[in-house]
């Protein structure tokens, strides 16, 4: 039992590695998308306790990235993001429970994998560089580096750069201590510095009530919406969503858990990220998956068994039930330089899993995959890479 859940400091600080990935799709996506907030951190907080108590080891929960960065960016209706969740839930049931998945693992070299962990780690350095410098994309729609706090700077200086700064050193100190866990003192630094700086949440006594979700808020998708999220969404989400939800996680977790993590393999990623997606799609909320670069913070802020998954889970759960709608309010309380600066740990920890490559081929795969993904996105550079490492594999050919 204890091997399985382990509930302390550590545990606790590891369950929120994570959240500078979700808060600020899954807060964007309630704000300029209109999903329903309750079924959004409920799907979120069930599909973390389900998940842990199912694999018995650390299970990471994210937004899908491809979907959740255009459907912000082009204020897509919840009918078109619940359309993809529910084709999303489809398609990852039939290649789970087919073992198609485990072809596309077999062809897929190692190099590959490390290549796509390398790139989810360098792009989840660069958001957070953009989370403390103030120009990520949901600052900037909300034109301001810091939008819910009332003081933005001290003199010249930005005060999300001085919040980052603060945590980044702090998270620096802290990272390897047992008593004293970075992630925790880093989060609870920023819901104070949240509390001191004037954060706008409009919470008050009223905001406590029971709530729970309605199923289909929304009603069911029309046929139209359908085929628009299944060729503007699902097709572009999807390859990323096998290469680094299920290919490079399972890897991943194979890597920090041994044979703790025999359950993850990934035929039941694949089934456990669809069942996610019909909660979702039930309930309102955004399209979710696993990911490597969600289990790479988890772990490097200290969680190390599914007690992570039950305390963030519960968490989640418990908050939506208790504010309902008003649960974003309370989330506006941590800077987003703090998220900024769990996102560039988390993103250092998943790009050393390089470090394991011994071939130069394997690393100019790697590499490549790398420039390809910052130059496109990592679905072309997961597709691309395929086709390099099998073409390097033709011994006359070296780099």
């Amino acid at each position: 039992m204890s091997e399985r859940f382990r509930f302390n400091r550590l545990e606790f600080a590891g369950s929120l590695g994570d959240l500078g990935t979700l808060l600020p799709i899954a807060i964007a996506m309630v704000l300029f998308n209109g999903l329903n907030p309750l079924g959004v951190f409920l799907s979120v907080g069930v599909f973390y306790i389900v998940s842990g108590a199912y694999f018995g080891v650390t299970v990471p929960v994210q937004p899908m990235k491809v979907i959740g960065a255009y459907a912000i960016a082009r204020s897509l209706t919840p009918d078109q993001i619940l359309a993809a969740a529910l084709l999303m839930g489809a398609i990852l049931l039939i290649v789970g429970l087919t073992g198609a998945i485990d072809a596309i693992r077999k062809f897929t070299p190692n190099s590959v994998i490390r290549g796509v962990q390398l790139s989810t780690g360098a792009l989840l350095i660069a958001r957070g560089v953009e989370f403390v410098i103030g120009t990520s994309r949901f600052q900037e729609l909300q034109n301001a580096a810091e939008p819910f706090l009332s003081l933005q700077s001290l003199g010249p200086v930005p005060i999300g750069i001085i919040i980052g700064i603060a945590g980044g050193l702090v998270t620096l100190f802290l990272l390897d201590s047992k008593r004293l866990p970075a992630g925790l003192i880093v989060v609870a630094g920023g819901l104070i510095a949240g509390l001191l700086l004037g954060a706008r949440t409009g919470l008050g006594a009223d905001s406590l009530s029971f709530n729970l979700p309605r199923i289909l808020p929304y009603g069911f998708p029309a046929q139209m919406d359908f085929t628009f999220a299944l060729l503007v969404l699902v097709l572009p989400q999807l390859p990323m969503t096998v290469g680094n939800a299920a290919l490079a996680y399972t890897d991943l977790s194979r890597q920090y858990f041994g044979d703790r993590s025999a359950k993850v393999t990934n035929r039941r990623a694949c089934v456990s990220m669809a069942l996610a997606n019909f909660l979702s799609f039930a309930t309102g909320g955004m399209p979710l998956c696993h990911g490597a670069g969600g289990l790479a913070a988890h772990y490097r802020f200290g969680a190390r068994t599914a007690g992570s998954n039950l305390m963030i889970g519960f968490i989640f759960a418990a908050l939506a039930v208790v504010l309902g709608n008003r649960i974003v309010d309370f989330f506006k309380l941590l800077p987003m330089s703090i998220l900024g600066i769990l996102l560039i740990f988390a993103g250092a920890q998943l790009a050393l899993t390089i470090m394991d490559l011994k071939d130069r081929k394997d690393y100019f795969v790697a590499v490549m995959i790398l420039g390809i993904t910052l130059a496109s996105n990592l679905a072309a550079g997961f597709l691309v890479g395929i086709v390099i490492a099998h073409v390097l594999r033709w011994g006359r050919l070296s780099v």
